[in-house]
């Protein structure tokens, strides 16, 4: 008679009681869920800024050496002849301009559109004469980088000489996209958004310059002067500074802001009129 009272008395779980545990074990399994679900949404926004960051980070790299190398003299500067027929083997200035290179008139470099350059050098387009190969005589090249549309397009051609020569028609037709969304030519709307979450980017609610000028004057290199005053042209030109503000493809998972990367990068030119 005790064991039977003593199994009597061992009572389970009651259905209710089941019920309940397998709410809260649900409840517990969504929420890990959901949060493993946020972890791998910030893993791939992060991993996709990070990304941003290289590609622009390279691209700027490659921007800031190219500038570097251009200018002359050449390595052969001693039998340097800008006359002579094979001049194309010379980097005659740092610089290349349109319109009017061809004829060696020079135009005045403007900011936010102004200046008679057009379209480069600007805030958004530049070609830069180089010798790819320093230590030996080779062609010089036009190496342009262009902002349309969101994407830094990259140009490279031949150096021409004479009247007819044109770095602008030359490297118009070999651009290659170089850096995706490219954010600073962003229009109004744009900026005041990213404004809201970056309010030291796009100071004053502008546009920013890929492209800042600093020419060479009496008073040393400083920011190339306004359009109409002296030593503002293309052939004055020693350093460039490059500014790049790159958007992530994807917005932030918690927040659903754009996430934006401002890289600067500055290149020294070699020009003998320093």
């Amino acid at each position: 008679m005790r064991t039977a009272d003593h199994k009597k008395g061992q009572s389970g779980f009651s259905l209710i009681e089941m019920m309940i545990a397998a709410a809260i074990f649900i409840l517990l399994c969504g929420a890990a869920f959901a949060l493993l679900s946020l972890a791998q949404q910030r893993y791939q926004t992060e991993s996709q800024v990070l990304n941003s960051f290289q590609e622009a980070r390279f691209a700027l790299d490659d921007i800031v050496r190219d500038i570097n190398g251009a200018g002359f003299p050449s390595p052969s500067e001693f039998s340097f002849n800008p006359t002579a027929p094979q001049s194309n083997f010379y980097a005659s200035t740092p610089v290349a301009w349109a319109p009017g290179y061809g004829t060696n008139t020079p135009c005045q470099i403007g900011t936010a559109g102004g200046g008679t350059c057009n379209p480069t050098p600007g805030d958004f387009d530049l070609i830069i004469e180089r010798n790819p190969n320093p230590l030996q005589q080779s062609f010089v090249l036009w190496t342009r980088y262009q902002l349309s549309n969101n994407v830094l397009s990259r140009g490279q051609a031949e150096k021409t000489t004479g009247t007819g020569a044109d770095p602008d028609g030359s490297t118009s037709t070999t651009f290659v996209p170089y850096v995706q969304n490219v954010m600073n030519n962003a229009s109004g709307t744009e900026i005041a958004l990213f404004r809201t979450t970056y309010p030291q980017m796009f100071p004053g609610g502008n546009p920013v310059p890929v492209f800042s000028y600093f020419c060479y004057t009496p008073a040393g290199t400083q920011p190339c002067p306004s359009a109409a005053a002296p030593y503002n042209e293309p052939v004055y030109v020693t350093d460039i500074e490059v500014t790049l503000i790159v958007m992530a493809p994807t917005k932030d998972a918690q927040t659903g802001a754009p996430r934006l990367i401002e890289l600067h990068g500055r290149g020294h030119s070699v020009n003998t009129l320093q």
